[in-house]
C-alpha cells in the first residue's frame, strides 16, 4: 500500500500538471456539490430497508448539481488509501462545493488487527503503526489534507460532524457529541480559507430529540446506524438546517428558509 503522504503529494503534482493555469479561476455555469462519506450518506445506505442521507439532499437546493460519492463502508483513511479522493478531486473546479461527513467507521483499535478503516488516535500530527508495519494517520490529518486537495481547485469544503447512532435507543433520547465532532472543527482550523462546518451530529440528535424515542426508532430498521428512508429524509433537512443556520456559503443553493426547517439554530 502506498503511504498516505506518497499518495496525497503524487494527487496533488498530477492535479496541478494536468491543469491549465486558468483552469483554476474558471467556472461551471452550474456549480456542482459532491458528496464524500460513508453509508449514512450513501445511496443504499446499509442495506435492505435502509437509505442514504444524501439521496434526499438534492430535494433542497436549487441551482447546483449534487453528485454522491459516498461509499458505504469507509473512512477517511479508507476513502483516501483507495484513492477516491484524488478522484473527486480531478472532477472539481473553481466554484464547486464539497461536503464531507466521516466517523462511524473511523473509531477502533490498532492495537491487534487493522481493518483498514481505524484512524490513529488523536487531535494532531500522531502516528501509529500497525503490526504490518503500516503508519496511519489522525482523523484531522486525512481530512485536512483531503480537505487542501479539494481547495486548491477553488472549491469550498464543508466539515460536517457525523449522524449519531440511535439517541434513544434506551429508550430516553439523549446525545453527546463524539471526539470527532471536536476533530471537524480542528480541520476546518487548519484549512482555513474555503472551508467551513457543518455540525451536523447536533441538529439531527436535537431533532430526534424533540421527536422522541417511538418516532425516532422507527427510523432504524436494522440497527442503529442506518436510517429507513423517511429517517434519511429527517436527516438530510437537518444538515439544511445546521447549513442554513451557520450561514454557509452553500445556503445561497437552498431552496428553503432557516425557518421551514424543523428545529432551532445552536
Amino acid at each position: 500500500m502506498k503511504s498516505f503522504q506518497g499518495v496525497l503529494y503524487a494527487a496533488l503534482a498530477t492535479l496541478a500538471l494536468a491543469a491549465p493555469a486558468d483552469e483554476k479561476i474558471a467556472k461551471r455555469a452550474t456549480p456542482t456539490l459532491y458528496l464524500i462519506g460513508d453509508s449514512t450518506m450513501a445511496k443504499g445506505g446499509g442495506g435492505t430497508a435502509t437509505q442514504g442521507w444524501g439521496v434526499y439532499l438534492p430535494y433542497s437546493m436549487t441551482g447546483i448539481n449534487v453528485v454522491n460519492d459516498a461509499i458505504a463502508g469507509r473512512s477517511a483513511r479508507s476513502y483516501i488509501d483507495e484513492g477516491h479522493f484524488t478522484t473527486v478531486a480531478a472532477s472539481v473546479i473553481a466554484g464547486d462545493f464539497v461536503l464531507i461527513e466521516f466517523g462511524h467507521n473511523d473509531g477502533g483499535s490498532l492495537s491487534t488487527t487493522d481493518n483498514g478503516r481505524t484512524d490513529c488516535a488523536g487531535s494532531g500530527s500522531e502516528t501509529c503503526t500497525t503490526t504490518a508495519g503500516v503508519v496511519v494517520q489522525t482523523y484531522p490529518t486525512y481530512l485536512t489534507a483531503a480537505a487542501k486537495l479539494m481547495t486548491a481547485k477553488g472549491a469550498h469544503v464543508i466539515i460536517s460532524s457525523p449522524t449519531p447512532n440511535n439517541v434513544c435507543e434506551s429508550g430516553t433520547c439523549s446525545y453527546s457529541a463524539s471526539r470527532f465532532t471536536s476533530y471537524c472543527k480542528i480541520v476546518v482550523s487548519n484549512v482555513g480559507s474555503n472551508s467551513s462546518f457543518v455540525d451536523h451530529g447536533q441538529y439531527v440528535a436535537n431533532e430526534y430529540i424533540s421527536l422522541g424515542a417511538t418516532t425516532v426508532d422507527a427510523f432504524y430498521p436494522n440497527d442503529h446506524t442506518h436510517t429507513s428512508p423517511k429517517g434519511a429524509d429527517v436527516v438530510a433537512g437537518q444538515f439544511v438546517k445546521g447549513a442554513l443556520c451557520a450561514k454557509s456559503p452553500l445556503a445561497a443553493y437552498i431552496k428553503n428558509s432557516t425557518a421551514s426547517v424543523a428545529g432551532t439554530c445552536v
